[in-house]
């Protein structure tokens, strides 16, 4: 199989994480006879520094000609940059790149590694914690009108969404549901929000094609505690955008780190596959930060290709590092952390060994 891949290694740790990725790729291409095409393309700071804008419309030419866009990750929160009266910043480009490919539906899994040490979570409630996250990823808040009054005393975000918007994303998590465990909460908060109520009455409807599926609702401010508290209740977490970004960042204390936790982001173009967590531009060229999340992204994007085989063997190198104790210090409860390139490799090793 030959695949066209835009990779946008991004700010701060993103070459470093995203190298590892790409040496565990070729791994796999090479032991199941694929062809993998990569495209290095600009986006982040570098790209406003070289264009002037955090996503070139070169990249975004590239990107959506492709079969995939693997992204390590945008940002800098010292960076700033004006333009005239506008000030620009590299997330604006990561905002751009999501409308541009329409990718509205953002997939974050949450699996707990019981020889990870690292969560504050008491280990018993962590047992079997197996649960997705599916974010609507275009709509809502981070895109409604926003602004302030004249004298900047007064701001506003406005938050909307449509029927459409939560159908197409809502038929997607049923879907899912489906092939797990069949069970979907609804994370909102009807009993405030307008917007939250819509979300509620659409996916009621959707849920009446699904009844295998368990529909249950939870308010968001429950859902945060029910997360830490009986985080294996969970199977498919549907929400909108602000609070499925919250959740899935505070999801990430299961696992130990946000260094572990991978996503995708898919819709009407080409899918994006990304870790969720920042740059970490003080961990910039250390050799210290953490690659399973790219790495596990990289899975993401293998499944989507429909390589079964190959998806299965990269996850069963990461927990063999994790097992065998080769993980970097935000994962290490020893004196003796492995660097990024030491997880590489041993993947890579790993794979190529089976």
């Amino acid at each position: 199989m030959e695949k066209n891949i835009s990779v946008i290694y991004g700010d701060g740790i993103g070459p470093e994480i995203m190298k590892e990725t790409i040496k565990i790729l070729n791994s796999i291409t090479k032991k199941y006879g694929h062809n993998f095409y990569y495209h290095y393309l600009l986006a982040g700071i570098e790209a406003i520094k070289m264009t002037g804008n955090p996503i070139p419309e070169k990249t975004l030419q590239i990107c959506s000609k492709s079969d995939a866009i693997l992204l390590g990750c945008i940002g800098d929160p010292a960076y700033k940059c004006k333009s005239g009266y506008k000030k620009i910043t590299p997330e604006d480009g990561l905002l751009q790149l999501r409308k541009k490919m329409k990718l509205y539906c953002n997939i974050r899994p949450v699996i707990f590694y019981p020889d990870i040490h690292r969560s504050p979570i008491n280990r018993e409630l962590l047992k079997n914690v197996n649960f997705v996250i599916y974010r609507e990823l275009t709509g809502g808040i981070y895109f409604g009108e926003k602004g302030r009054n004249e004298s900047g005393e007064l701001a506003y975000d406005n938050c909307i969404y449509s029927k459409n918007e939560i159908e197409r994303i809502g038929n997607l998590a049923f879907k899912a549901s489906i092939s797990r465990r069949k069970k979907l909460t609804l994370v909102d908060k009807s009993n405030v929000l307008e917007t939250s109520k819509l979300w509620r009455e659409v996916i009621i409807k959707i849920g009446l094609s699904y009844p295998e599926v368990k529909l249950d609702f939870l308010y968001i401010d429950n859902a945060a505690m029910q997360i830490i508290l009986n985080p294996s209740r969970f199977d498919v977490i549907l929400t909108d955008n602000m609070f499925g970004d919250i959740l899935s960042d505070e999801s990430s204390v299961i696992c130990g780190s946000i260094g572990m936790l991978p996503s995708s982001s898919i819709g009407g173009k080409t899918p994006l596959f990304e870790p969720v967590h920042g740059s970490y531009p003080k961990a910039k060229g250390k050799n210290i930060a953490n690659p399973l999340g790219c790495i596990l992204s990289g899975s993401m994007m293998l499944e989507y290709f429909g390589m079964h085989k190959e998806k299965c063997l990269l996850e069963e190198a990461v927990k063999k590092s994790i097992e065998n104790g080769v993980f970097t210090e935000d994962i290490c409860y020893n004196t003796n952390p492995s660097t990024t390139e030491d997880v590489g490799n041993y993947i890579k090793k790993y794979i190529d060994n089976q």
